[in-house]
C-alpha cells in the first residue's frame, strides 16, 4: 500500500487509473477513501484516482495532533503538490467537503474542480455538540461497537439502512468504522465538531463546483447544500433520493453519473 509523508503525517493513499487529469478523493469522518470504491472503477479508465485516509483514520497514521481543519486542509494540499497532480478535480464527501472548500478559497490554483458531497460550509450546530461529544467519549473509552448502532443513521439514509437486501453490505461498513483506531477517531471527531465555519468566504470561489446531497442526509441536512449553491456562482447542484450522509456508498449510480457528467464538462 503506498503511503507518502506530509505536513508530519504519514498518510496512506490509493493511485488507479490513467489519464492526463486526475480526480482526487476526501473522504467522510468515520470511513476511509474506501467509500469512493464505486466513483473509482466508473472514472478509472479516463482519469487517474487518488483516494487519501485523513490522519488518524483508515490507513494513515495516528499523529499526536493535527485534527483541525485547517491542518487537514494542508496536508490535502501537500498530498496533490507531493504527488504531482496540479491542478487536480478535487472531491470531498462531508469532512472532506470541509477541505475541499477550504482549498477553493485560500489555494485555487490547486483545483481544475470541486465536487461537495453531503457536506456544508457551516460550523456544527450548537445543538448537535452535546450528543457528539457524549458519543465520542464512549468511542474513546469503551470502543466503537458500543456506539455504532447510534452512528449508523447519522452516517446513512433510512432507505439503506432499512434495505434488506443490502444488510451484508451494511455489515461489512459497520465493521470498518469500528475498526478504526480509537484515539486517531476520536481525535478527528474533535476536529470536525469544533471548526469554524466559512459560509463567509465561499462567496469568493470561482472553481468549477459540483454539489451533491442525500434527500435524507441527516448530518449535513439539504438545506445546507442548496445555501452553498445559491453562494457559489460557479456551483450546480444535484440532490439525490433514498441516500443520506454517505451517497457515493448508498446510491453510487446516481453519484457516478452526475460526477462523470460534471468531469466531462456537460
Amino acid at each position: 500500500m503506498p503511503y507518502l509523508d506530509v505536513n508530519g503525517a504519514r498518510l496512506h493513499y490509493t493511485d488507479d487509473g490513467s489519464g492526463t487529469e486526475a480526480v482526487v478523493f476526501s473522504h467522510g469522518l468515520l470511513l476511509s477513501g474506501a467509500m469512493f470504491a464505486d466513483q473509482i472503477a466508473h472514472l478509472k479508465d479516463r482519469y487517474r484516482c487518488i483516494a487519501y485516509d485523513h490522519r488518524g483514520q483508515g490507513g494513515s497514521e495516528v499523529t499526536a495532533d493535527g485534527y483541525d481543519i485547517e491542518t487537514l486542509t494542508a496536508d490535502a494540499e501537500a498530498l496533490i503538490e507531493a504527488l504531482g497532480v496540479v491542478p487536480c478535480h478535487f472531491v470531498g464527501l462531508s469532512m472532506g467537503g470541509f477541505v475541499g472548500l477550504r482549498i477553493a478559497i485560500r489555494r485555487p490554483e490547486l483545483l481544475r474542480s470541486l465536487t461537495l458531497i453531503d457536506t456544508s460550509a457551516d460550523p456544527e450546530p450548537s445543538e448537535n455538540l452535546p450528543r457528539y461529544k457524549m458519543l465520542n467519549f464512549i468511542a474513546r473509552y469503551f470502543g466503537l461497537s458500543v456506539v455504532s448502532a447510534k452512528v449508523m443513521p447519522i452516517v446513512f439514509g433510512r432507505s439503506y439502512l432499512n434495505d434488506p437486501a443490502r444488510a451484508a453490505e451494511r455489515n461489512a461498513w459497520r465493521k470498518l468504522i469500528i475498526a478504526n483506531d480509537r484515539i486517531g477517531i476520536t481525535r478527528a471527531v474533535k476536529g470536525v465538531i469544533h471548526r469554524k465555519g466559512v459560509s463567509e468566504e465561499i462567496k469568493g470561489i470561482e472553481t468549477p463546483t459540483l454539489i451533491i446531497v442525500g434527500e435524507e442526509d441527516v448530518a449535513t441536512v439539504p438545506d445546507k447544500s442548496v445555501r452553498m449553491q445559491a453562494a457559489i456562482s460557479t456551483s450546480r447542484l444535484v440532490r439525490v433520493p433514498r441516500a443520506g450522509h454517505s451517497s457515493t456508498i448508498e446510491e453510487p449510480h446516481a453519484v457516478n453519473q452526475a460526477l462523470a457528467a460534471f468531469l466531462k464538462g456537460d
